[in-house]
């Protein structure tokens, strides 16, 4: 095996991010796998009416897959389906196109192939289960999905102090957190609010409401998030999506289709 390292089969789970057509009978898989991170294999046979596992390649699909190591593309093997998150989805425009999003952010925070990315697979398996349950309104479990992988990526927004000078902003529950936050601003550029005397053109002035609501995602206080006003989550979700793409420096497609869901 010394002289075959890059030869082998090999076991994983998976969610299913995107496919698409090779040849006349294949596919081209994208897959975000628990241990081995993003993935590019190819599903032989799938596009016949005959196929054992076609439709358990689907996106949103949560699989267990058997892999063997090819020279470009690895190959699959064996597909069992371990939870179909996308079937919700199918009548549900909204989740949809928030589904969607996810899956094509968790692909561009997972640009290096086979580079293990176990945090950011656990929190779209999260992302992917919250949207399936119905219970938030699918944009918010969306921005709260956003902002946690760009904290997995090292790019939290800094909400309670200004990113530039460190002076601190009152907190939420504070009786002057209104007017403390008045004098902040969001700067995408700086990487979250800054102050008065560090603020720089161009920078936001959303809502104290706004900055709480994004910090009440961050923590996971859907309490606090379920009741804000659709104003502040609309301002939110303008801001979430800015500052995702600024650091990317990349385009999300997809969040296009969520604006008008």
């Amino acid at each position: 095996m010394r002289d075959n390292d890059r030869v082998g089969i090999y076991r994983d789970d998976a969610i299913v991010l995107r496919t698409q057509k090779l040849g006349e009978a294949d596919r081209i898989v994208t897959l975000l796998a628990r241990r081995a991170g993003r993935v590019r294999a190819v599903a032989k046979g799938v596009r016949r009416t005959k196929s054992r596992f076609g439709a358990r390649l689907e996106p949103f699909t949560h699989v267990d897959l058997l892999l063997y190591t090819g020279r470009s593309l690895d190959v699959i093997t064996q597909a069992e389906t371990l939870r179909p998150y996308g079937k919700p989805f199918a009548t549900d425009y909204p989740r949809y196109t928030a589904g969607t999003a996810m899956l094509e952010t968790a692909e561009k925070f997972t640009p290096v192939e086979k580079e293990p990315a176990m945090r950011q697979f656990l929190l779209l398996v999260g992302g992917l289960r919250a949207l399936g349950e119905g219970i938030h309104d699918p944009r918010l479990v969306l921005d709260a999905y956003l902002l946690h992988s760009l904290a997995v990526a090292g790019f939290a927004p800094a909400l309670d102090e200004c990113t530039v000078c460190g002076t601190r902003a009152a907190a939420p529950g504070d009786a002057k957190a209104s007017t403390s936050r008045r004098a902040f601003w969001f700067s995408i550029e700086a990487g979250g609010l800054v102050c008065q005397n560090c603020r720089a053109p161009g920078a936001a002035t959303p809502s104290a409401q706004t900055i709480a609501l994004m910090g009440a995602l961050m923590r996971g206080d859907w309490a606090h998030a379920d009741a804000s006003e659709r104003r502040h989550q609309t301002e939110c979700s303008g801001l979430v999506a800015a500052y995702l793409q600024w650091h990317l420096e990349n385009a999300i497609r997809s969040l296009r289709h969520v604006e008008h869901a």
